[in-house]
């Protein structure tokens, strides 16, 4: 039994044991010594509490990051961005350039979001600049689209305050926090219908930053198709995908649970769209990610026995712009389709394969060993095929260069040679496969 990974979780969920079982790891109680804990919110907020005085040991690790909240929190998600913005445009940095309507040309990802109640009168003052637009208030700390409704007028906003028994909007009172942000209001249809994407991923350190992108996301459709008629506002099967909401509708499909796969929309944007602007706007998606956790890592307590799983929810419009709506914490919810319930044991699967061949501690590290030292000897050879096919692709790009000539080589990743190279981009897989991390060398 020695060398065996001890698991112990307070959410009884199939999908989680299942994994757990699968890998050969051994149930222990909580009261014992374990090295996986799959913790719920309220007992990483015990566990990493100043009362509780729990110290965690070199090997054990835990899913959640102790204030991983300064990203999965609407308002503190903005409130990051926000900050991150400021402090690359103090530091003179390209990424922070604006265009001539005073517009972040590259971080511009993210709709105009206020806080309420304290940011009511700056709102207030950017409604008025465009007072035909729509706009949408989510409550902070709600998710599955609980507290959440369009708005077009003001005064909707002093009913919202008059109904919640809130007296001013200055004082700030005990009443729940809400971000309203501008509604994206000419989103992509895909039948007529509105969605969203939602991405998973994995974070093992902050500092430096490491993450993982699972390869299997989807897209959550509406059961009616989308108009932005301002009759239709309160109508949350047009404009909310959240399957929480959509599954009361009366067009509701249980086969498929109004979802598809990512690699499904790929496939139809490069058919109407065409390949090279699918790619752009994949390349777009993951640039949002990286910028998001870049935003949350000076303030995030990057404990080395921490890893987080995020849902990043995103929005595309009909210019193929995407946007980041918000980040949720991954839950474990019950799925409403089959198909889509053998992703979620994929990703599950994936998750604790990338967290055991990338251990945060070095106790965990020794008792995995054997099974890492396998892992680094492949991935030492597929570094060896890599240089070898880089140099192969520095010598074709010169003949390519002479002739004029395109050469598409194929090895575990695409290596793309022609006349003008850009760049050349190597893949390798971890575990199943899923968790893939792209590295893109420039020439």
């Amino acid at each position: 039994m020695a060398g065996k990974v001890k698991w112990v979780t307070d959410i009884e969920k199939s999908v989680l044991i299942n994994n757990f079982e699968k890998r050969g790891w051994i149930q222990v109680a909580e009261n014992e010594d374990w090295n996986f804990y799959w913790m719920s919110v309220q007992t990483i907020r015990n566990v990493f509490s100043v009362e509780t005085g729990y110290r965690l040991s070199d090997d054990q690790i835990v899913n959640h990051f102790p204030n991983h909240y300064e990203l999965t929190r609407k308002d503190l998600m903005v409130k990051n961005i926000k900050r991150y913005r400021k402090e690359l445009e103090k530091e003179g940095s390209p990424l922070a350039e604006k265009d001539e309507n005073g517009k972040y040309i590259y971080l511009d990802f993210v709709p105009v979001t206020f806080m309420l109640p304290a940011d009511y009168n700056l709102f207030v003052e950017e409604f008025r600049k465009n007072p035909s637009s729509t706009w949408i208030m989510k409550p902070c700390g709600k998710a599955q689209g609980k507290g959440i409704f369009l708005i077009n007028k003001l005064s909707q906003i002093k009913k919202w305050s008059r109904d919640s028994k809130t007296s001013s909007f200055v004082s700030q009172s005990s009443k729940e926090a809400y971000v309203i942000s501008l509604y994206i209001n000419n989103p992509l249809l895909i039948g007529g219908k509105k969605f969203d994407l939602r991405l998973y991923v994995l974070v093992s350190t902050y500092r430096p930053l490491r993450c993982y992108m699972y390869k299997l996301g989807f897209c959550r459709f509406c059961t009616v198709k989308y108009t932005p008629s301002t009759s239709e506002l309160d109508n949350m099967f047009v404009h909310l995908t959240n399957v929480a909401i959509q599954k009361h509708g009366d067009d509701y499909n249980h086969i498929h649970g109004g979802k598809w796969t990512v690699s499904n929309l790929r496939l139809y944007l490069e058919s109407t769209r065409g390949k090279e602007v699918t790619n752009k706007l994949f390349d777009e998606i993951h640039w949002i990610i990286v910028q998001s956790l870049k935003a949350v890592a000076p303030v995030m307590n990057n404990d080395k026995h921490c890893f987080e799983c995020y849902g990043y929810d995103i929005i595309i419009d009909d210019k193929l712009k995407p946007w980041l709506i918000e980040v949720k914490l991954h839950k474990i919810p019950e799925e409403t389709s089959f198909s889509f319930h053998r992703i979620k044991l994929s990703r599950f699967q994936c998750i604790f394969e990338t967290v055991s061949f990338v251990p945060q501690v070095s106790g965990l590290r020794k008792m995995l060993e054997s099974k890492i030292g396998h892992v680094m000897t492949k991935l030492a050879c597929a570094f060896v095929s890599y240089l070898f096919g880089v140099s192969i692709c520095l010598w074709l790009s010169v003949l390519s260069f002479r002739s004029s000539a395109s050469i598409q080589l194929d090895f575990r990743g695409s290596l793309n040679v022609s006349s003008a190279i850009r760049y050349c981009i190597s893949s390798w897989k971890i575990g199943t496969g899923s968790m893939e991390r792209n590295i893109k060398l420039k020439f």
